[in-house]
């Protein structure tokens, strides 16, 4: 599926923060998990909103606290999507 350019480079940026030894296992799953969201929207290209939602639907409850912080020092605006959904 192809993904938005700008979507993409925030999305590598984000990926490059992530510990080494998680980094590659993250980025399949989300890649995954962002891909199934786009399609589920029914859009042409995954977006901000769809590589959020991966994140928050994924991320095991050890390191929800870092994915925040990460999404933060990335530049993520997950508030404007409605997450998170529950505080963890």
């Amino acid at each position: 599926m192809n993904w938005n350019s700008e979507t993409q480079v925030k999305f590598n940026a984000l990926i490059a923060k992530i510990p080494v030894f998680h980094r590659r296992l993250t980025q399949e799953a989300v890649v995954k998990k962002a891909e199934e969201l786009a399609v589920l929207r029914k859009a042409d290209s995954v977006e901000e909103v769809d590589v959020i939602g991966a994140f928050f639907s994924d991320v095991p409850s050890p390191f929800y606290s870092m994915m925040i912080r990460l999404l933060d020092q990335s530049g993520y605006d997950y508030r404007k999507y409605g997450f998170p959904k529950q505080e963890k």
